[in-house]
């Protein structure tokens, strides 16, 4: 194993030596990302109109927890089928159709009346947004070699706080100008508009016409290297992935980020409103802070990872170096417990949100990293992804009961920060060698 490592090793670094040739690969990113800000936009925009809907249906905490949380019931179940559709389709298709399906659900749910249609909107919206991370991943592993990818995926992935971020002071004013149901139908159509021109401008690198051959031999000359190191190996079965415990690992971690990351998406309008009793367009300034703060931290994680593989730390060690240290900050959202003002509390959440993101950005790369053959990144992206949004369905509840019979968020907030040691805890001793599966590893459970 320690020839095959330095091998592994020496590759990348002559990968890392080759000249940078053409940045189309940079435009195709920026689209990526602008549609998954697009899907964020709309998934965050009821957290936002939150103080409103309940107002305006009469939906009490626990509720709302259930409705805020039917989302991830469909996101969560849908990702294995779209992780598994987004490398067997592609990503011009699956995010063309996804954006397209959830730009419409969102423009109905301005015409919600009561729980039971609030539900059953965010149970198709959850199903209309689950092809966008397995796709996402798939379009990276296609247009970046190994060596960049892990600052490509915290581009995308910075894609969730730019929407949230920028949601806030949009649907703000929309609600204080026109109410809570103009904001879906306007960000609804901002999502429909953003479906058509994906479908007109992303092509495959080799079916591009914009692409320069030189760009397009720079991408593949990583990509063909990987694919004869996985063509030298057994061929793993997408039901066989499960039986491995880098891919359980996966799982468990990005669970534990996601469990803090959705306090943000869904309650944490509510918890600055109501605990600094705050007016929603005051919070619509001052909420943009810890959103900012996750947008330098998931691009902060990526080029660290990035610069630590250029100078050659070993890939798995340079993602657990981010993973690890990420989960470790994210667990001071407890401090905001302690926070007798809202900028204390601000600073504790920014702080928080930051160093969440900053893991992110290696959670991504994982499916890459692991993937036995291209084909699987998407089915690793789509399976990682549907336990990580399990937390998206525990938490918005949790924090709903907790809070409604405690009338404070200082038990949620801890939890949070617990959840966030046990996922530093998971990528430091039980993810094992981050490399590609091989059916017969001793990495598979039970091996």
């Amino acid at each position: 194993m320690a020839s095959v490592a330095t091998e592994d090793d020496a590759r990348g670094a002559r990968r890392a030596g080759r000249p940078k040739v053409g940045v189309y690969r940079y435009a195709v990113l920026a689209l990526v990302t602008l549609g998954v800000s697009v899907n964020y936009l709309d998934r965050a925009t009821i957290s936002v109109a939150l103080p409103d809907i309940q107002h305006d249906l009469g939906l009490a905490e626990a509720a709302t927890g259930v409705a805020l949380s039917a989302f991830f019931w469909t996101y969560a179940t849908f990702q294995l089928p779209s992780g598994y559709l987004a490398g067997r389709i592609g990503p011009r298709v699956m995010i063309g159709a996804s954006a397209l399906c959830f730009g419409l659900v969102t423009v109905l749910m301005g015409f919600a009346w009561g729980l039971v249609s609030l539900i059953v909107l965010r149970l198709l919206l959850g199903i209309g947004e689950s092809p966008a991370f397995p796709a996402s991943a798939q379009v990276v592993s296609r247009w970046f070699p190994r060596s960049e990818r892990s600052f490509a995926s915290a581009t995308f992935n910075n894609g969730n706080p730019i929407g949230s971020t920028l949601c806030i002071p949009l649907v703000a004013l929309l609600i204080t100008w026109a109410g809570w149901r103009s904001a879906f139908y306007v960000t609804g159509a901002v999502a429909i508009m953003y479906a058509i021109a994906w479908w007109f401008l992303y092509r495959d690198p080799r079916a591009s016409r914009r692409l320069r051959r030189e760009e397009l031999e720079y991408i593949e000359a990583d990509q063909e290297e990987a694919n004869r190191d996985a063509d030298s190996q057994q061929t793993v079965p997408w039901r066989s992935l499960f039986r491995h415990r880098m891919v359980w690992s996966m799982m468990i971690g990005f669970f534990c980020i996601n469990f803090v990351a959705y306090f943000f998406i869904t309650w944490f309008p509510t918890y600055l409103v109501r605990t600094y009793d705050l007016s929603l367009l005051k919070f619509g300034f001052i909420g943009m802070i810890p959103g900012i703060a996750s947008m330098l931290g998931g691009w902060t994680g990526g080029l660290v990872s990035d610069r630590l593989v250029r100078r050659g730390v070993p890939v798995s060690r340079a993602r657990k170096i981010c993973l690890v240290g990420g989960l470790l900050g994210t667990s001071v959202i407890m401090l905001a417990v302690l926070s007798p003002t809202v900028s204390t509390a601000l600073l504790a959440l920014s702080l928080s949100y930051f160093s969440s993101t900053f893991a992110a950005a290696s959670v991504w790369c994982l499916p890459a990293d692991v993937a036995p053959v291209n084909a699987h990144v998407g089915s690793l992206g789509g399976i990682q992804n549907a336990a990580s949004n399990c937390a998206g369905i525990v938490s918005p509840i949790l924090i709903g009961v907790i809070t409604g019979v405690t009338s404070s968020f200082a038990i949620p907030l801890v939890i949070a920060g617990v959840v966030a040691l046990l996922g530093a805890a998971n990528y430091a001793f039980v993810m094992p060698k981050i490399e590609p599966l091989r059916s017969t590893s001793p990495q598979a459970v039970g091996a």
